[in-house]
């Protein structure tokens, strides 16, 4: 069927459609569109204009809200920032007020205490003054005394003093402090010669085991006994120091030992005897000898008073009770002391290794039990039992029970 064809209703005939059937239905149809068109187009651009001034309208009426609004916010703000202004002010007042109060309180406190450092002062001034005539005069007469003590030994110990300034001498040329111990050294020997010309003196060549010097003293009846010399030229103090001069002591028999050194043990300052040794300042050296070989010399006069007369028992005390046999015992007490202190030592070192060994084997047996036991779980009674490794521990039928469940 042609698009362009009609068909009639009553008789069914086709007929084309032409311009002259169609034109005046197409033309009126037109025209009634084109109206409704045109109406329909008048109704919305009506519609759109009054949509446009409602929505024109209502944005006014946003504005003009919102600028009412802002206008609130910044009357606000305003208001509150004169508000923290008024507040800062007053703050601003009382920090002044009291900036002035303690500028005040600072001044009467600088006077107050101007006031009283004048005073502080003028006593400190009076005290300064006492105690300045008083160290003038304590000066004065330690001056004098010095003085008088120094002309009263000038003449004795003029030599002494030259050999000493000598030996300062090359001490200060001296680098090494082997050097210097020997000028020390040389030093003491020369003090001992001239303040006890009569006694003999055994200096200790260099190289040699022992102490520096042996002093024998001479007594009316010839040997008084001997005072074992050595001198240290160290800063710092040491303990073994000691035990060394005692047996120093003992190998060359002398009845008294002396270590002088400018260092000492804390509350040494002058002389004083530790542990059987007599320890020294340089300086009170040969007022030490003084006092140790008069002892020896007394000690020597009464042994020659009862000589001829004591009997065994007599000796055998007086050795008992002499310094070479209180030296020989301490030389044996020491030498325990340090044996017990090298068996402390050791008993400790092998506690120490004994417990080590002991954790390994633990942990040995452990590893090497829970290794069979593994194999006797897997195995079951055909790994031969082992005895000590799992005594009961794990029995033939639980071990074939458990394979069999598995």
């Amino acid at each position: 069927m042609n698009d362009a064809e009609i068909t009639c209703p009553n008789c069914g005939h086709h007929f084309p459609l032409t311009d002259t059937l169609a034109g005046p239905a197409i033309g009126k149809l037109k025209s009634e569109y084109e109206a409704r068109l045109a109406k329909k187009q008048q109704e919305t651009d009506a519609a759109l204009a009054a949509q446009k001034a409602e929505i024109e309208a209502a944005v006014a009426e946003k504005a003009r809200a919102a600028a009412a609004a802002e206008i609130e916010t910044l009357r606000a703000a305003m208001q509150e920032q004169a508000d923290k202004l008024a507040e800062a002010r007053k703050v601003q007042a009382a920090a002044l007020k009291r900036e002035r109060e303690l500028e005040e309180r600072e001044r009467e406190v600088e006077i107050d205490l101007q006031r009283r450092l004048n005073a502080a002062l003028k006593e400190a001034d009076a005290k300064r003054a006492a105690a300045a005539e008083e160290v003038l005069r304590q000066k004065q007469a330690d001056i004098e005394e010095a003085a008088a003590r120094k002309a009263a030994e000038k003449d004795q110990h003029i030599d002494t003093l030259n050999r000493q300034i000598e030996t300062l001498k090359r001490k200060a040329e001296q680098g090494s402090q082997q050097r210097q111990g020997e000028a020390a050294e040389a030093t003491l020997e020369s003090r001992l010669a001239a303040a006890f010309p009569g006694d003999r003196l055994d200096p200790v060549g260099k190289g040699v085991r022992g102490a520096d010097c042996r002093q024998v003293v001479i007594g009316p009846a010839g040997e008084a006994g001997a005072i074992l010399w050595e001198v240290k030229q160290t800063r710092n103090w040491a303990k073994d120091w000691l035990p060394k001069l005692r047996e120093d002591q003992r190998d060359a028999g002398a009845e008294l030992a002396v270590l002088v050194s400018e260092a000492r043990p804390d509350g040494i300052d002058t002389f004083d005897l530790v542990d059987g040794v007599w320890i020294a300042a340089p300086r009170y050296a040969v007022p030490l000898a003084a006092v140790l070989r008069r002892s020896l010399l007394d000690l020597a006069v009464a042994r020659g008073q009862r000589q001829g007369q004591a009997t065994k028992t007599e000796l055998l005390y007086d050795y008992l009770t002499g310094p070479q046999f209180r030296a020989r015992v301490e030389a044996v007490v020491e030498r325990f002391d340090q044996l017990r202190a090298d068996l402390d030592r050791e008993r400790k070192t092998m506690q120490g290794l004994w417990a080590r060994r002991e954790k390994a084997l633990g942990l040995a047996t452990e590893a090497m039990v829970g290794m069979y036991g593994d194999v006797h779980g897997i195995a079951g009674s055909s790994v031969a039992e082992i005895p000590g490794l799992a005594p009961g521990l794990l029995g033939p039928d639980d071990t074939e029970d458990s394979v069999e469940a598995d």
